[in-house]
């Protein structure tokens, strides 16, 4: 009977120290996932290991409640959440040019330059780019039909039977006909550059 009690205890104090090791793993790695502070993790692991083994039940308890809320990849994904919303909300706070953070009242980047917005000629309003009338006086705005335009398509087929249609109409050669210029491509202007 003696050997069966020694041997229990043997098993019994075996499966505490390994519980013991395992919560103080469990811990280790778990505070390193919530913080990159090495003096936290120390601490956590410390208050885990503080009591004998088999009794780390009110260090694991002090662990649990004094631990981080988050874990870092938690904190990160919560972080790049919040950023697209605000870029979603707000797609006129980045600079075109440079993709900084610019206020919506401002006229040009004060990074790189870059003019953000134009002025209304009759109300003296700060005007997006893409806007053809100004929302505030109704005004249109010079040359922003032309800005918003797309280049058209190079149609050389089309043009050369056309020319050579008007040619025959007329009773000129298609060759001596001058092509007009081409349409010149707007973008927006940088000033400085």
């Amino acid at each position: 009977m003696g050997d069966w009690l020694v041997a229990a205890g043997l098993i019994a104090g075996t499966w505490l120290l390994l519980l013991w090791l395992s919560i103080i793993v469990w811990a280790y790695r778990d505070i390193r996932d919530r913080t990159r502070d090495v003096g936290l993790q120390v601490l956590a692991v410390f208050v885990v290991m503080l009591f004998f083994p088999g009794f780390n039940i009110p260090g694991l308890a002090l662990y649990l409640m004094m631990r981080p809320r988050e874990t870092l990849e938690e904190a990160y994904s919560r972080s790049l959440e919040e950023e697209a919303l605000l870029r979603e909300i707000g797609d006129e706070g980045l600079c075109p040019s440079c993709r900084r953070f610019v206020e919506r009242s401002w006229r040009i980047c004060p990074f790189c330059q870059t003019q953000l917005k134009d002025i209304c000629a009759e109300c003296e309003q700060l005007l997006s780019f893409n806007w053809v009338v100004c929302p505030y006086c109704t005004a249109e705005r010079k040359g922003a039909a032309r800005r918003m335009d797309p280049m058209p398509p190079p149609a050389v087929a089309t043009a050369s039977r056309q020319k050579a249609a008007r040619a025959a109409a007329v009773g000129e050669d298609a060759s001596k006909e001058e092509e007009p210029p081409p349409r010149p491509r707007s973008r927006d202007v940088v000033p400085g550059s």
